[in-house]
């Protein structure tokens, strides 16, 4: 069955059978050759977590500078050395440094009152419907931009927008966010406004620099000289589709997950769970699905060898799933520990805002649990078409407060 599933069509993903493919994969076909489709070049697969992590990690085997994702597959990547995620050590480790210092705790804590806020003010509308449906997917929306917006100094009247753009360039596949002119015109669209926009952004912080994070890519120094526009424009893009990608994908996963289990109850009557419940959340969730390396030389990968050349799909959601690393894969456990899952990836690209999006979604699902007795699906939870976002369109739920009704 596994030999005729295409795993870069979204439609498999809008089903919610991906796993049932990963897991026979894992089993009978962890490195998994892809054939050629149409434009699109062949390519591999891998699925165990141990495969997972070794081609993240061996930058050496390995390079990101040749396309992160599945849809620039056989086109060169224009952020290809200018842009964390698609720079290579060592020199995506001087560029990493300075960046890192930005976003360290002390930093973070500077934006987290702002971030708090933002936070209540997403759950404004869960707490005004209690008794009535709600849509955890609508709820969450700006979710991402209450994270970093603060953080890169984003006002707060743009970030509506920068929300409907981001999913133009993380979900371009599905039918309620691609334009008129297909995929190709949506992720256009999507990444010219968004560049556009942090363009005239990076402008204003060269005039004025100030204390955001931004203001820090655009006055810092990178190999004795200042990093350039376009490398800050591609390093805000990426931390703004990090969060995006991220943030929203999460808790409605997770709340999907357990108002259709009820076991929403029974995490909410344990708040020492919260920072297990969390991770556990992140691993269940798996908002990004997958990352793209290419073989730098001859590989040999399980039984196969990947010649120099050939793109390598590491699938995150897969090795996160993976019962010979996590007890009832396919389980919610808020207690679950260990819990090393991959999914901020792993190596020198584990990625740069995992504080930030841990330290969001504490908050979140720290006022969640507080705040809800218990929720109950409303409907079918609907799933985005999209190979690399695992996120949902439509939760609707009844949400019961402590205490009873609002």
């Amino acid at each position: 069955m596994t030999g005729l599933v295409d795993l870069a069509d979204p439609g498999l993903y809008a089903t919610g059978e991906a796993h049932t493919v990963f897991h026979a994969l894992r089993d009978s076909d962890p490195v998994h050759w892809q054939p050629p489709a149409g434009d699109r070049p062949g390519f591999w697969s891998v699925t165990r977590y141990a495969d997972v992590d070794r081609v993240l990690s061996d930058y050496e085997a390995f390079t990101s500078e040749r396309g992160t994702l599945l849809n620039l597959l056989g086109r060169p990547d224009p952020a290809a050395g200018r842009q964390l995620a698609a720079t290579d050590p060592p020199r995506h480790d001087r560029m990493r440094a300075p960046v890192q210092q930005a976003l360290n705790a002390r930093a973070v804590d500077r934006h987290m009152s702002a971030v708090d806020a933002a936070v209540d003010a997403v759950l404004e509308p869960v707490r005004a419907s209690a008794g009535s449906v709600v849509d955890l997917v609508e709820v969450f929306r700006l979710l991402p931009l209450a994270a970093v917006g603060p953080l890169l100094g984003v006002p707060e009247s743009d970030r509506a927008r920068l929300a409907e753009l981001a999913a133009m360039c993380a979900a371009e596949d599905d039918p309620d966010v691609r334009l008129p002119g297909g995929v190709a015109a949506t992720l256009q669209r999507g990444h010219r406004e968004l560049f556009a926009y942090f363009a005239d952004l990076v402008r204003q912080r060269l005039r004025r620099p100030g204390g955001d994070l931004l203001s820090v890519l655009a006055t810092m120094r990178f190999e004795g000289a200042p990093l350039p526009v376009g490398a800050v424009i591609a390093n805000a893009y990426s931390l703004l589709l990090g969060a995006a990608v991220t943030l929203p994908c999460v808790p409605a996963a997770v709340l999907a997950q357990v108002a259709k289990t009820g076991a929403f109850r029974v995490w909410a009557e344990r708040p020492d769970l919260l920072d297990s419940g969390v991770e556990e959340a992140l691993r269940f969730a798996t908002p990004g699905m997958h990352f793209v390396r290419h073989a730098r030389r001859p590989v040999r990968l399980g039984n196969h060898y990947i010649e120099s050349g050939q793109p390598v799909v590491a699938w995150l959601t897969a090795a996160n799933r993976d019962p010979a690393v996590f007890d009832d894969p396919d389980g919610f456990h808020p207690d679950r520990r260990p819990n090393r899952h991959l999914a901020f990836g792993s190596g020198r690209h584990y990625c740069i805002g995992s504080h930030i999006a841990r330290r969001t979604l504490r908050l979140l699902f720290g006022r969640l649990l507080a705040e809800v007795a218990d929720l109950d699906l409303a409907g079918p939870a609907v799933r985005v078409h999209s190979a690399f976002l695992a996120g949902f369109k439509h939760v609707p739920v009844v949400v019961r407060l402590r205490g009873g009704l609002a």
